[in-house]
């Protein structure tokens, strides 16, 4: 619940864990900023004050928690046994403090099952009125319904995955590789190394949900 006399804030950074992330951030004007529990770390070594620390707090160090604290913000905690990871907490609390764009930051060095789960909590259907971008290490990911414009160096990878059920009508431009209406399905590599041609690209969906990844420069190319 926002304070009395607040003002709402529409876009967020929202901090989980896994380590420094290293692919540059978006820049952003007055952002909320949340901390999902060890990512109070990693926002305040970026010299962000957190405003909301969310998470059952068994890995966010005791001396981050009382640094968020005396600079005003708030904490929120749930108990070790839920049912959703501290991320999806995270998203969550962002929305509900009034944000409709959301960049999730985080680290790509800790467990593998808790980055493929971060990638498909962002992509989750009931985050649908937000509009998600993420960086995890080196890596950019865009979470797409409808039509997203990226920007990008020609030669960059990319990569298409279609995410919850088969994307249809899926429409790209200035990527080497166009898809023109089809239908991308889950686990399907045709999307694969993907790269940029221009320095804007489009994807656009017709149904469904497109997670684009971008593996960012300190990732070598591979064949198709």
């Amino acid at each position: 619940m926002l304070a009395e006399g607040a003002m709402t804030r529409t876009t967020a950074l929202v901090f989980c864990g896994g380590g420094p992330a290293t692919a540059p951030l978006p820049a952003l004007e007055d952002p909320l900023v949340v901390a999902a529990d060890s990512g109070v770390i990693e926002a305040h070594r970026r010299g962000f004050r957190v405003d909301l620390l969310v998470g059952d707090l068994d890995s966010a160090p005791p001396e981050e928690v009382k640094r968020l604290t005396s600079g005003g913000g708030r904490i929120r905690v749930y108990p070790p046994d839920k049912d959703a990871i501290d991320l999806e907490l995270a998203l969550e609390a962002a929305g509900a403090e009034g944000a409709t764009r959301v960049v999730v930051v985080g680290g790509s060095t800790g467990r593998l099952d808790h980055l493929v789960g971060n990638a498909l909590v962002v992509a989750q259907a009931r985050f649908a009125s937000l509009e998600i971008d993420a960086v995890f290490g080196a890596a950019r990911l865009h979470v797409i319904r409808d039509r997203r414009a990226l920007r990008g160096e020609p030669g960059e990878l990319v990569s298409l995955f279609a995410v919850g059920g088969v994307a249809h009508g899926v429409r790209t431009e200035g990527l080497r590789w166009q898809l023109d209406g089809g239908d991308l399905r889950p686990g399907s590599t045709l999307g694969v190394s993907n790269e940029f041609v221009e320095r804007v690209a489009s994807v656009a969906v017709g149904e469904g949900v497109v997670l684009a990844i971008r593996p960012g420069p300190e990732v070598g190319g591979g064949a198709r």
